[in-house]
């Protein structure tokens, strides 16, 4: 009967094994991979753009100012608006210059028959050389008194030298201005001068790349630019970068530069502030990553790639710069590679991860992140 009773102990021990074991390996089998996302890396040519805080500037911003002396008259353009190159501003008083533009007619109609009247003389010895000479002078005086009366006549008329918008005036009507007053501004707009700041560091490495074969120029170095308003919009054509400067700024480490857009439209004002994208350089066979595929360690960067199984496994790399939201890979990375781009914080080397989403979008993003 022991016996017995020992043997059924013996069998409900060794079957609540067999179950135990089974319930922890159906546990094991049930315990699902974690998902990841991963970024195919592909070493190829990129674009590499870079933006730019910037200032819209006119082309030509001229001061207008009287070339003679006198009362203004009249004011003929609305401060503010749009004028073109000939038109009249402002209107002087002519009395007296017209005066005086009579006086010089008046003299240079007297010389012009003396004149006249000495040289047939001349040619029969009749008068002396001198007595012609002087003749010629007077007359030649004459001419030219005559000429500049008109010019501080036609002066009056004080007119814009450029095509563009007028700013306020600085004399009212009826104040008496001196020559070279300055009576208002007016600023070509079209087309319009963006002006902005290259960081030296910057420019610098770009020119490294190139000297090194890893970035290609654009021809003759004319890059390209877009011009990208406050509100976000893009300004509707093409710009050219006219003007980069050769010398660093001493007190701010930056190089000028300039861009040139066409603004028939008007859509760009003077003064306002934008954002202007260079576009030329191309690197050659770059590795690029997204900047969230990296860990920054105290060894170093690194990446977690994966395995054909699917086995994640860190790969130290060396980056060069950030271009947009992505690294340039100096070493560490050829092309080819798998890395884990989502959930990589809870991600281990040696485990097994199921991925479950591919990349092909963020592939096709520019490298500085261009919608």
């Amino acid at each position: 009967m022991v016996e017995n009773r020992r043997a059924v102990g013996c069998f409900l021990m060794v079957a609540l094994t067999a179950l135990l074991t089974a319930c922890g390996g159906d546990d094991k089998k049930a315990q699902p991979l974690m998902p990841v996302s991963v970024y195919s890396v592909v070493a190829r040519d990129e674009p590499w753009p870079v933006e730019y805080q910037a200032q819209a500037i006119g082309s030509r911003a001229v001061e207008v100012r009287a070339r003679v002396q006198g009362i203004i008259e009249k004011r003929l353009y609305e401060e503010g608006d749009f004028v073109k190159a000939g038109q009249q501003l402002f209107q002087l008083e002519r009395d007296q210059y017209e005066a005086m533009a009579q006086q010089a007619e008046a003299r240079f109609d007297s010389a012009s028959r003396e004149w006249k009247r000495i040289v047939p003389l001349y040619e029969k010895n009749a008068v002396s050389q001198k007595d012609r000479d002087n003749a010629r002078a007077a007359y030649e005086s004459a001419r030219a008194e005559l000429r500049q009366a008109k010019i501080n006549l036609d002066y009056c008329q004080v007119v814009s030298p450029v095509s563009g918008y007028s700013s306020k005036e600085n004399f009212t009507v009826g104040n008496l201005v001196s020559n070279n007053s300055l009576l208002t501004y007016v600023n070509q707009t079209d087309p319009m001068h963006i002006d902005f700041a290259i960081a030296a560091p910057d420019y610098m490495r770009r020119r490294q790349l190139a000297r090194e074969g890893r970035l290609a120029l654009p021809p003759q170095h004319r890059y390209k630019a877009r011009l990208r308003l406050l509100d976000g919009s893009l300004h509707a054509g093409d710009g050219d970068i006219t003007f980069i400067d050769s010398q660093v700024q001493p007190t701010t480490g930056v190089i000028k530069a300039r861009a040139v857009f066409s603004n028939a439209d008007g859509g760009i004002m003077p003064g306002q502030y934008v954002r202007v994208r260079m576009e030329g350089d191309i690197l050659k066979n770059a590795v690029l990553i997204p900047q969230k595929c990296v860990m920054l360690t105290q060894q170093g960067a690194q990446v977690m790639a994966l395995d054909k199984d699917d086995k994640a496994f860190t790969v130290p790399v060396s980056l060069n710069v950030a271009v947009g939201d992505k690294y340039l890979v100096e070493s560490g990375l050829v092309g080819g590679e798998r890395i884990i781009s989502e959930g990589l914080v809870k991600a281990r080397p040696g485990m097994t991860v199921r991925v479950f989403e591919t990349p092909a979008k963020a592939e096709r993003q520019s490298p500085a992140g261009q919608k």
